[in-house]
């Protein structure tokens, strides 16, 4: 199927749709067959078309089990082109079921250039564009740096039929430039596709991370007036005894931080209405985006401040 990227970079001029839309999040497991996983979302998809999600978003990396936990030269044939096999899946779903679809590919653009990248599909098909994750991290288990070129297409917002969204990326999730950058650009959304947890040394404390992940978005929620969509994965991955646990905990929170919704530790699909007459209304009230010192912030582009 023949995909056309649409051109979102025409200027925002305020003006978006206010009707309520309702979001779907898919929470899933993950094998280590690509075709299931696809499967499976396709499937997971459907469902939550069917309970009336008009702007639907998968988890990160949903084709395979989160392999930067290690560094291999073969995992780089996970990767594909967009267009590809997942972006052709997703725009006939778009088009059949007339929802928006955010996708999450390991993107290949090049040999030797990959992408941790995400694809904005609207009702109807069209391929509108992509993001591709900025922030890059390289801890223990989470060795990204190795398999991903940090993105270049700045933080984007897509016009879709039933809203302005904006995708960000897991890492992306603790940068409060981020969610404000695409605040500032009119998202009335914010979605995280997401494959965070922890690992078995550290399940004492496990708690304490999961806590601090929700925390941060939400005060990106409240900081910036918006809709906060985090979807993460489930399940243990990799060896027994070592790998990681992902906790799972899919949320959607309103523009003052009030919890909509919230997954648990497993598998699980949330259907969420979101109306963007709140944003309205909290931005009234706490005016934050009317009382920035845009004359005192210069500095912030600095590495660090001498």
């Amino acid at each position: 199927m023949h995909l056309v990227i649409h051109d979102t970079k025409r200027r925002y001029n305020g003006h978006v749709k206010q009707s309520k839309f309702r979001v779907g999040l898919i929470q899933m497991a993950c094998s280590l067959d690509p075709n299931e996983n696809l499967a499976k979302a396709e499937w997971r998809i459907r469902e939550a078309a069917g309970k009336g999600a008009q702007i639907i978003c998968v988890q990160e990396l949903f084709r395979s089990r989160y392999f930067c936990q290690s560094e291999d030269l073969a995992t780089f044939d996970l990767a594909e082109p967009v267009p590809g096999p997942t972006t052709e899946s997703f725009t006939r779903l778009a088009a059949k079921l007339n929802v928006v679809l955010i996708g999450s590919v390991f993107e290949r653009r090049m040999a030797g250039v990959y992408h941790n990248t995400a694809v904005v599909i609207d009702a109807g098909g069209a391929l509108l564009g992509l993001y591709r994750k900025m922030h890059i991290p390289d801890d223990p288990r989470f060795y990204e740096k190795y398999y991903f070129t940090p993105g270049d297409l700045g933080f984007r917002c897509f016009d879709t039929r039933y809203a302005r969204i904006a995708p960000l990326i897991c890492w992306d999730q603790w940068y409060p430039e981020a969610a404000r950058l695409a605040a500032l650009g009119g998202a009335q959304i914010l979605f995280y596709p997401t494959a965070i947890g922890f690992h078995q040394s550290d399940a004492a404390e496990a708690g304490t991370q999961h806590n601090a992940w929700e925390t941060m978005q939400r005060s990106h929620a409240i900081a910036n007036g918006v809709y906060v969509a985090a979807v993460n994965r489930v399940g243990h991955e990799g060896p027994a005894g070592g790998g990681l646990e992902f906790w799972g905990g899919s949320f959607v929170c309103d523009p003052q931080g009030r919890m909509l919704a919230k997954a648990g530790d497993a598998e699980e699909t949330l259907i969420v209405e979101c109306d963007p007459r709140v944003i309205e209304s909290v931005r009234r009230n706490w005016p934050f985006l009317r009382d920035r010192r845009i004359d005192a912030y210069g500095p912030i582009v600095q590495r660090v401040i001498d």
